[in-house]
C-alpha cells in the first residue's frame, strides 16, 4: 500500500491535538506579538519628536534675519551638510539592522523628519554660533 500525504498531515494533526499544543499558539509567539503590539506606533513617536525638536530649531535660528549677503548659497550649503549627516545616521541604522519599515509611509515620515532636524540643528548652530558669520 502506498503512502499517502494526507495521511501524514493526518497523523501530524492528531499527534497535535494529542499532546495539546498547537504550533501556531506558542508561548514565545504570543510574548513576541506582545512585544511588537507595544511597539506600534514606535517610528511615528521618533518622528514626531524630531518634527518638534526642527521646529524648535528652527525658530531659534530664523529669530534674527538672516545676513543679506550670500544668504541663499548659505541655506544651500547649510542643507547639504544637515543632509549628510543624516545620510551617514542612516547608514549607521542600516548596519545596525535598525533601518527597515513596514509600508512606505513610514520610511518617509522617519527619514523627511531626521533629514529635517540635522539641517535645523546645523542652521542653528551656523547662524547662533557667530564664527561662521
Amino acid at each position: 500500500m502506498p503512502w499517502n500525504f494526507f495521511d501524514g498531515l493526518e497523523m501530524m494533526a492528531d499527534v497535535f491535538s494529542a499532546t495539546g499544543t498547537h504550533p501556531i499558539k506558542d508561548s514565545k509567539a504570543r510574548t513576541r506579538k506582545k512585544g511588537k503590539e507595544k511597539d506600534k506606533y514606535f517610528t511615528e513617536k521618533v518622528s514626531a519628536g524630531f518634527i518638534l525638536a526642527s521646529v524648535i530649531l528652527f525658530v531659534i535660528a530664523f529669530k534674527d534675519p538672516l545676513p543679506v549677503e550670500n544668504y541663499i548659497q548659505t541655506l544651500v550649503v547649510i542643507s547639504l551638510i544637515g543632509f549628510a549627516i543624516s545620510c551617514v545616521l542612516f547608514f549607521v541604522l542600516n548596519l545596525m539592522e535598525l533601518y527597515y519599515f513596514k509600508n512606505v509611509f513610514k520610511l518617509l515620515l522617519f527619514s523627511c523628519s531626521v533629514i529635517a532636524f540635522f539641517i535645523a540643528l546645523v542652521m542653528c548652530v551656523y547662524f547662533q554660533s557667530g564664527v561662521f558669520i
